[in-house]
């Protein structure tokens, strides 16, 4: 099951409060980039976001979730209608998040 663009626009309106937020559209869902660095993505209308250390102790009792078969699992975000819970979570866990890989040349 593919997100839909209305659930995107919801997640982004949310994360308005925030600078430097895209998302590139994959196989039918969306993935979520802060500043230049994957955080999660939408996928089966849900945010789910990278597991690492920050997150995990910002949402102790999030679930794990994959994304799509075959996936490492992530932390589902349940508190999505908070803007200030997003804003927070995204800035604890910009800082473990790794850094994009340079593109190849062609």
């Amino acid at each position: 099951m593919a997100s839909s663009k209305e659930y995107l626009n919801f997640i982004l309106g949310q994360l308005s409060g925030l600078e430097e937020i895209t998302y590139k559209p994959m196989m039918g869902e969306f993935i979520i980039y802060y500043r230049g660095k994957i955080v999660g993505g939408i996928y089966d209308d849900r945010l789910l976001v990278k597991p690492v250390k920050s997150a995990i102790s910002y949402m102790p009792t999030a679930p794990y979730e994959l994304p799509y078969e075959g996936a490492k699992g992530m932390l589902l975000v349940d508190e999505v209608d908070n803007k200030n819970f997003l804003a927070g979570l995204f800035n604890a866990m910009y800082e473990e998040l790794p850094a994009p890989k340079p593109k190849k040349k062609k």
